[in-house]
């Protein structure tokens, strides 16, 4: 039997592109990690109970990284791709079994002809951000491993689609909080110029400088003029400038809350929000007559995650938006799969007479009688009060 090092390479050279370690022995720092593929290395993503740890590795040292977790701290490895799970268990006495099945992950061959009628973004164009991201080959066919990455950004692009509907601005301004690398900016850029061919004007926003330097760049090598990107805090960012759309995906705890701030005070048209890392609720809830929501952790954490959501989407409907709470991506593939889509028809006035003062009445006691409920002292709640967009 080939060992557990050959075993992995051999798994990465057939196209597995998503590994989860699980199973941890009660020595382990961590409950779970997960690998994903990007481009020419990977990324581990580590998860205590309230926070998620992220490092880029090249192959070989994801290799040894795995052999010596799976030696020392974790009992099972699942990976995934090309139509295959690779199953790795280790027992209590380091007995190794691995076993592989097949998936439905991967299209059918017969499906492959209706991927432009399925997708926005088209196989065998040069799209030069997926190529980057490693999900095109420099030939414009989708990388086998990274073929549900690529379902995922078409999902995305489809939500931004449904959004901007038959809005008819000539330019769209789009603000992009807590970009990071920026891969979805980048298509998003690439969807409304190339194939809607529209005129846009995209600011992405983030604190590293060299993050924000890199993205720069590339935005340069692609020749995405109305493109750019700076250095900035979320709470503190200002622009003179309307504002049509705002993204933040993933943006941790309460740079969420001030992001959506932000977007109702500007009044833009058009909010699309992954939140993630909701620990503000977390450390503050509690409850008399409701403790079996707070007496077990990980059903704690869950319930305030969605609670600070759902208080997210109330708040932004009290403020004229027609909300939505969407699946992003299936829940197979990451915990963090809610995505906020709120939407608003002209101005500020306008808006809120689409939603009748009874409804926003109802939304907002909503609110606050779970607020009363678990003693929560939501972000956005306080930011929107004092602002006096609640009354």
């Amino acid at each position: 039997m080939d060992t557990i090092k050959e075993q992995i390479s051999k798994m990465l050279d057939s196209g597995c592109g998503r590994m989860v370690l699980s199973k941890p022995e009660k020595t382990a720092e961590y409950r779970k990690i997960t690998i994903t593929q990007k481009a020419a290395n990977y990324q581990i993503e580590k998860f205590t109970e309230k926070q998620a740890f992220h490092e880029n590795v090249s192959r070989e040292e994801l290799i040894e990284r795995i052999e010596g977790y799976l030696m020392q701290e974790y009992r099972q490895l699942n990976g995934f791709g090309a139509g295959l799970e690779s199953i790795f268990l280790i027992s209590k006495k380091g007995k190794v079994t691995f076993k592989q099945k097949r998936t439905d992950s991967t299209p059918k061959a017969e499906d492959n002809h209706n991927r432009k009628k399925q997708y926005l973004l088209e196989e065998g164009e040069i799209i030069p951000p997926l190529i980057d991201m490693g999900i095109f080959t420099s030939e414009g066919k989708i990388v086998t491993s990274m073929y549900d990455k690529f379902r995922q950004i078409n999902r995305f692009l489809e939500m931004v689609e449904d959004a901007v509907g038959d809005d008819t601005a000539e330019t769209l301004r789009i603000i992009d909080f807590g970009c990071g690398k920026s891969y979805l900016t980048f298509v998003l850029y690439y969807y409304f110029t190339e194939i809607q061919k529209r005129k846009v004007q995209i600011a992405g926003l983030d604190l590293k400088a060299d993050v924000i330097k890199n993205c720069n760049a590339a935005a340069k090598k692609y020749g995405y003029e109305n493109l750019h990107f700076e250095v900035g805090d979320i709470n503190g960012y200002r622009t003179d400038a309307p504002v049509d759309m705002v993204v933040t995906l993933h943006a941790c705890d309460t740079a969420t809350d001030y992001a959506l701030y932000n977007a109702i005070m500007w009044n833009a048209r058009m909010i699309l929000s992954v939140p993630c890392c909701q620990h503000e609720l977390n450390g503050q809830i509690q409850s008399e007559e409701l403790g079996l929501i707070t007496r077990y952790g990980i059903i704690k954490e869950r319930f305030a995650a969605l609670a600070t959501d759902a208080i997210r989407a109330n708040l932004l409907e009290c403020c004229g938006y027609k909300t939505q709470v969407l699946e992003f991506v299936d829940f197979a593939h990451t915990p963090k799969n809610l995505l906020i889509r709120a939407v608003k028809k002209g101005g500020s006035d306008a808006a809120r007479a689409i939603v009748p003062a009874s409804v926003r009445k109802r939304y907002l006691g909503e609110v606050e009688r779970m607020m009363d409920e678990f003693h929560l002292d939501p972000t956005l709640y306080r930011l929107l009060k004092e602002a006096g967009r609640l009354g």
